[in-house]
């Protein structure tokens, strides 16, 4: 199978189990909103799990396989099968006793951490709901970093779908904690000033991370990995990881630290009550398309590049690079403009429900519209980190994603006390956006100047024809939009008809014209939606 064909039978697969997880994961939110809106208690709720949830987003998003993978591949390429399980057999219990101390001591000073991410007083924060929820969550950091190991194992051995599916149980584990049938007897137990639907939330999502871990263990098993106790800290292998592993945790999560810088700057006195919550919720509405196409393409990336970088094809890396951005950027660039535009429509009817009412709506929409404006950077990041982790590279993303975090703080604080008459808590949003476009092309013009050509010339070529297609594609939305009377007191029945109908009507216009001009990108995508089986690494790429 060629290398295109790999990458999209694996990106496809792992697109389809991250498209229903989102969908568990948007039913997750639903339940959190509904029960919570965006009151001073859900800001505690989100805050507490924003905390644990940076580490997982930065290990089981990328730091770890970034840094366990290419060590991973090199021994499956150049040593006996028994060494590399080894290598993942002593990583698995190094990983664990780490992140069991780190565990202890996030509960222990529990509010101190909390503190950290309200650095301006906290505004209408429950400080101390919100402390003892993080007492309960932060032992999911445990299960977070084993599971991230045991995902990226898999995933050097050509197997996706399965890492991918557990999510959609961590996001069913939680919904199902959100009813009272198991909510009500854990509040019980729960001290009498505590008892409220944010405590049993906080267990739900302690047990689902557990449980993603266990998921995974069979199937490394069969693959002949031992998880007999193996800690060791001399090991080359595991010394190689982990001189890899701290760059690659700052680089790889620049995103979701910039995120929690967002989340310090949203409790400002300033911001308006629940602020907290709706950078949350348009976080999570844009992350439905940038998780589904540009986490799933880069999650099937990274052992790919690893295999071309051990056999010195740098050339062939970069044409992968080249082909993947153009195909990302064919989904996220009409995106962002549906985003921006139906904006509105879009968190009416996903969340305006229970709690969470049309205040909730406005506050929600205007962070999403700035948070869009930055969907094609966000994912061409993670598109072309995994080349620098490939060549062994952690120490460049991550000094280009220091700069990234500078200039994010900065341009937050001068919205905030320059702009906010304008911006409002859209804010954090903004400054995140225009804080990705920059981390993207400074990495994009190291690579080249270190590695030579990187096809500039085509990717523009495409990227101006989808421009020219998302731009006719906001035309016909915008009247759609204008022409619906989404407003005019219809029921939610009839406004998520709409919506679907618009959405539509606008993705016609988007492949029609896409067409009309050719893009190349257009069949290779369809070829993203057809089902796929697991893409297998060649036998001669992991055998010794």
């Amino acid at each position: 199978m060629t290398v295109k064909g790999q990458i999209l039978k694996s990106a496809s697969l792992i697109a389809f189990f991250t498209a229903i997880s989102r969908i568990c994961g948007y039913l997750r939110d639903q339940r959190i909103t509904l029960l919570l809106g965006t009151s001073p208690a859900a800001d505690a709720f989100i805050l507490a799990f924003r905390i644990p949830n940076l580490i997982r987003r930065m290990t089981g998003g990328g730091a770890l396989s970034a840094s366990f993978i290419p060590v991973f591949t090199g021994y499956l390429r150049e040593k006996p099968r028994r060494e590399a399980l080894g290598l993942a057999q002593r990583m698995f219990w190094d990983i664990g006793v780490v992140m069991a101390v780190v565990a202890t001591l996030g509960c222990i000073f529990s509010r101190q951490v909390v503190y950290v991410f309200t650095l301006f007083g906290g505004g209408s924060t429950q400080w101390d709901l919100a402390v003892f929820l993080n007492r309960i969550i932060f032992p999911c950091v445990f299960f977070i970093g084993l599971s991230a190991l045991l995902m990226a194992a898999l995933n050097s051995f050509g197997v996706f779908g399965l890492p991918a599916a557990t999510s959609i149980f961590f996001n069913l584990v939680v919904i199902a904690f959100s009813f009272g049938v198991i909510g009500r007897p854990i509040l019980r137990w729960m001290p009498a000033n505590f008892r409220n639907p944010a405590a049993a939330l906080a267990v739900g999502v302690l047990i689902g991370t557990a449980i993603q871990v266990v998921m995974q263990i069979p199937a490394l098993a069969r693959r002949g990995m031992r998880f007999a106790p193996a800690v060791s800290w001399s090991d080359p292998g595991v010394r190689k990881v982990g001189r890899l592993l701290g760059p690659a945790f700052f680089g790889m999560g620049v995103y979701q630290i910039n995120f929690f810088v967002d989340t310090i700057f949203a409790t400002s006195s300033r911001m308006p009550a629940g602020s907290i919550t709706s950078l949350y919720v348009a976080d999570r509405v844009m992350e439905l398309v940038l998780g589904s196409y540009a986490i799933a393409m880069s999650t099937a990336l990274l052992p790919m590049m690893s295999h071309q970088a051990a056999a010195g094809k740098i050339n062939e890396m970069k044409r992968t690079f080249g082909f993947s951005l153009r195909i990302v950027s064919f989904i996220t660039i009409p995106a962002a403009v549906g985003l921006i535009l139906l904006r509105r429509p879009i968190v009416q009817v996903l969340f305006q429900h229970g709690q969470f009412v049309a205040e909730s709506t406005s506050l929600t929409a205007h962070a999403l519209l700035f948070y869009s404006l930055g969907l094609p950077a966000y994912a061409a990041i993670k598109l072309i980190t995994p080349m620098y982790y490939s060549t062994h590279d952690t120490v460049t993303p991550a000094r280009v994603g220091l700069y990234a975090l500078g200039m994010n703080v900065v341009l937050n604080a001068a919205f905030l006390f320059f702009l906010f008459r304008y911006l409002s808590n859209g804010t954090p949003a903004l400054a995140s956006s225009l804080t990705a476009y920059f981390n993207f092309i400074l990495l994009f013009v190291i690579f080249r100047k270190r590695y030579g050509e990187l096809g500039a010339t085509q990717i523009a070529m495409s990227l101006g024809k989808m421009v020219a297609c998302a731009a006719a594609m906001a035309a016909v939305c915008f009247a759609a939009l204008h022409y619906s009377s989404f407003d005019a007191g219809h029921d939610l029945l009839a406004q998520a008809g709409m919506l679907a109908a618009m959405i539509a009507v606008s993705v016609a216009a988007y492949f029609a014209l896409a067409w009309v001009l050719r893009c190349e990108e257009l069949p290779e995508f369809l070829l993203l939606l057809r089902r796929a089986e697991p893409a297998v690494v060649a036998p001669e790429a992991i055998e010794p």
